[in-house]
């Protein structure tokens, strides 16, 4: 029996270091604070690689501002920095993109029994090197808790990128995720990440393994 776990152990450890040469990771920091009346604020930081911790390629950096108008409607508007780099090294200079974004957000939630549904609308105006351009972002949802206290939940999620210009669709992304919550302002995620680009020309990869933390500075009533 020892023997037979040995082995398993071995299999699996191999083909994870393999799958890990081309796999990359996708690192998340999430910090918001409650305002007054239904405000909030958010910062947000992103790095990526295109190996598992290897070959950076990619940084983000966001901010904005929140505005729940009902339980299952939050709007928001952010602006950001966001940098990719050439592929075959850590951060490969020049920039295949240097880019500022605004954009406006719309997400919209609903509760079924325990199921959460979630779908979320955004608009990118993206003043990118290559000029400026026009994105819209569809993003659709469900997350489900796996245990009675509900501090560890299930989420599936799938995004849709669309131009102005042909050829129109950019990038479908689709991800797994798990995400724990270890108290009311902390919270981790553990996820996979797979996207298909199509002629896009700038931030570049197809699967991430990706880590979150969430971090939330609640004001008390």
């Amino acid at each position: 029996m020892f023997k037979i776990n040995v082995v398993i152990d071995f299999v699996f450890f191999t083909s994870l270091q393999a799958s890990a040469q081309s796999t990359g990771s996708w690192n998340i920091l999430n910090l918001r604070m409650d305002l007054n009346k239904g405000f909030s604020l958010f910062g947000e930081a992103q790095l990526r690689s295109l190996k598992y911790y290897d070959d950076f390629h990619y940084h983000e950096f966001k901010a904005g501002l929140n505005y729940r108008v009902h339980k299952n409607l939050l709007v928001s508007m952010a602006a950001g920095k966001y940098d990719t780099y050439g592929e075959g090294g850590n951060f490969e200079l020049p920039k295949n993109n240097a880019e500022i974004r605004l954009w406006p957000q719309v997400l919209i939630s609903q509760e079924i029994n325990k199921l959460k549904v979630e779908n979320r609308f955004r608009t990118e105006m993206r003043f990118t090197t290559n000029g400026y351009r026009n994105r819209f972002r569809n993003r659709f949802g469900v997350a489900y808790p796996l245990f009675p206290k509900k501090n560890l939940e299930l989420g599936v999620y799938n995004e849709l990128f669309f131009t102005n210009k042909e050829p129109y669709f950019e990038r479908n992304r689709i991800s797994v995720n798990v995400t724990y919550k270890l108290n009311p302002s902390n919270s981790f995620m553990l996820g996979f990440l797979s996207q298909f680009d199509y002629k896009i020309n700038d931030e570049t990869g197809k699967n991430f393994i990706q880590i979150g933390y969430y971090h939330s500075i609640v004001r008390k009533k």
